[in-house]
Order: structure tokens, then C-alpha cells, then sequence
């Protein structure tokens, strides 16, 4: 594949092959992106997304962490993991009418796709039955819904597709090359496994990553060139910048530059132009602008609420204020 530097009409020409199937990319290729003067780059990605989203509508999400804590891997960003001190106290599986009523609540307040976060190395068999449970109910109350749970085996995914699940969530995080100075426990292709087997059951995917955690430049392109290379890219690409932990490895990391940040939004649009590019982890640190700015880049879906899983994220309120200044409405479920 390759891309011309001189006009926006040469770049646009490249985002699809001959036969219609998504383009391979290398990293000289989205380096060359990456790098367009600011104002080009944004150019395009917005000129892509309205080719595929309405340019003025954003996907309101829900997550709620539905077991909590306690988690056996040493993922050096998480407040969950059990390798460090950071106040998290594990708790057991919420029980499911719990979570069907919290459910209620977020679709009542226009979230369109719930999602269920456990913290665990991957589900264990005792807990399937409960885990079927909360989307079958989550599924009647008109929602899409979305899961992460760990490593998935072959047939642990076929009993999700089976009850429903919409999306499964499983980031890689960051690129290959860097994912060993974060992770340990587990590793880059333990990832990619469970990606294949999400997709050999026909559910959809929802994987990204995490900027900010003292990686390099290209690392952040190479997880871009990794998910969009995957035999169909994800459907949703989580855009997380990194929320430092007190107690965990990455505490004292640097922030991103807010202008990187939305150069990655922008990269993840142009590369993956059908995925719903999702402004994540990170938001409570963004300015009104920054977000404003990822918008324009791409980014069509937010998490809301209070909570993160265990981390802030801004009020319902003030991101129905951004919104209204913005002219952005919620997606509504029949659109996505």
C-alpha cells in the first residue's frame, strides 16, 4: 500500500484495496500519517469518518466492573492487579440482578451498549452460568453488550456467542516490542489467541490499547498496524490514555502530549475507517478542547458515569454539557 504525501485526494484514493477488503499497512505507512502537518491529518480523518459515521453523533457506553480486584496478572497500570498495593480490595462476582438493574439504569440514561469488566486472569467454569446470566438479561433490556473477562479458551467464547454477547474486549495494549516491559503474566500472542478465538465464533471485537505508559512513538503506531492488520480489524478500538495509579509500576509516569494523543485518535481513524473509535480511559485529564479535538479526529464512542471500573471518569453531567456546546448527539442503538 502506499500513500501520497501531496494531496488529500491521492491519501483518501489509498484507504482501500482493489478488491474492497482493508488494506495492509506497514509502519513506514502510518508513520507517514502520523507525521502529516496537524491540520492535513485532521483533515482526513475527519473527511473518513463522515464517509462512514455521522460525523455528529457519539456512542454512549456503559462499564461496570462486575468483579472487582484480586486479579492474578501483573499489568504494571492496573489498580486491580494483586501484585500491588493500590487500595483495591477484591471483591466476589456481583450477583445478576445487580447488574441487570444497573443496566436499566445506564440504557434509561442513554447508554446504547453495556459493558462488564471482571478482573481475572481468564472465567473459570463456576462462574459461566452467572456470567450467561447478565447478558441474557442485559440483552432483553435492548442493549448491546460487551465483556472482558481475561483469556478466553475456544469453547468458553462459543457459550458467550451463544448467550448473546455482542463484543468481547480484550486489549493488546500496546506493540509488541514494548508489551514485556508492562506485562509479564502474560503474553503479546496469549493476547492474539484469544482475539482468534473471539472471532472464530463470530462475535465482534473490541481491542485497543494504552498510550502514555512510557512507550515510544512508534510503539503507539505499531499497535495501531497490529489491530489494523488482524485478518477484520476490530470493530471497536478503545483509545486509553493512561490514568497513573498510586501503588502500581506506571504511578510516576509521563503524560502524553495532548496533541500525540490526538494524532493517535486520527491514525486509528484513517486506518481503521469502519471501527467506532472509542475515547476511553484518561478523559478526567483531558481538557474540553483536547476531547473536542478527538472528536474531530475520529473518536465516535465514550464511556459515561461517575467510574471507570476503579478510576474517575467525568460526570453524565459534563459530558452532557461538552455535547451540547459541541452539537453531538448520542447514537442511538438502531444507527450503529
Amino acid at each position: 500500500m502506499t500513500v501520497g504525501m501531496n494531496s488529500e485526494f491521492d491519501v483518501n484514493q489509498t484507504m482501500q484495496s482493489v478488491d474492497g477488503t482493508p488494506p495492509r499497512w506497514n509502519r513506514k505507512e502510518a508513520e507517514a500519517i502520523y507525521g502529516m502537518p496537524f491540520n492535513d491529518l485532521l483533515f482526513l480523518a475527519q473527511t473518513i469518518h463522515r464517509q462512514n459515521f455521522d460525523r455528529n453523533r457519539v456512542q454512549l457506553s456503559r462499564l461496570l466492573s462486575i468483579k472487582t480486584g484480586g486479579c492474578p496478572e501483573d499489568c504494571g497500570y492496573c489498580s486491580q492487579s494483586a501484585h500491588y498495593e493500590t487500595g483495591v480490595k477484591a471483591s466476589k462476582l456481583m450477583n445478576v440482578k445487580h447488574v441487570i438493574d444497573e443496566a436499566a439504569k445506564a440504557r434509561d440514561g442513554g447508554a446504547t451498549r453495556y459493558c462488564m469488566g471482571a478482573a481475572w486472569r481468564s472465567p473459570k467454569e463456576r462462574d459461566m452460568d452467572v456470567v450467561v446470566a447478565m447478558i441474557e438479561g442485559v440483552k432483553a433490556l435492548g442493549m448491546e453488550t460487551c465483556m472482558t473477562l481475561g483469556m478466553l479458551d475456544l469453547e468458553q467464547a462459543a457459550r458467550l456467542k451463544q448467550a448473546g454477547l455482542d463484543y468481547y474486549n480484550h486489549n493488546i495494549d500496546t506493540s509488541e516490542r514494548y508489551y514485556g516491559e508492562v506485562i509479564s503474566t502474560r503474553t503479546f500472542a496469549d493476547r492474539l489467541e484469544t482475539l482468534g478465538h473471539v472471532r472464530a465464533v463470530g462475535m465482534k471485537v473490541c481491542c485497543g490499547g494504552i498510550v502514555g505508559m512510557g512507550e515510544e512513538k512508534t510503539d503507539r503506531i505499531d499497535m495501531l498496524v497490529t489491530l489494523a492488520n488482524l485478518p477484520e480489524p476490530p470493530e471497536s478500538v478503545p483509545i486509553n490514555m493512561l490514568i497513573p495509579i498510586e501503588g502500581t509500576p506506571l504511578a510516576a509516569a509521563d503524560a502524553i502530549d495532548p496533541i500525540d494523543f490526538v494524532r493517535i485518535v486520527a491514525l486509528a481513524r484513517v486506518m481503521m475507517p469502519k471501527s467506532c473509535v472509542r475515547l476511553s480511559a484518561g478523559r478526567t485529564a483531558m481538557s474540553d478542547e483536547t476531547q473536542a479535538l478527538c472528536f474531530f479526529a475520529g473518536a465516535n464512542s465514550i464511556f459515561v458515569g461517575d467510574t471507570l471500573l476503579t478510576a474517575d471518569n467525568p460526570g453524565e453531567d459534563k459530558d452532557s454539557l461538552l455535547f451540547q456546546r459541541l452539537g453531538i448527539e448520542p447514537m442511538e442503538l438502531a444507527t450503529q
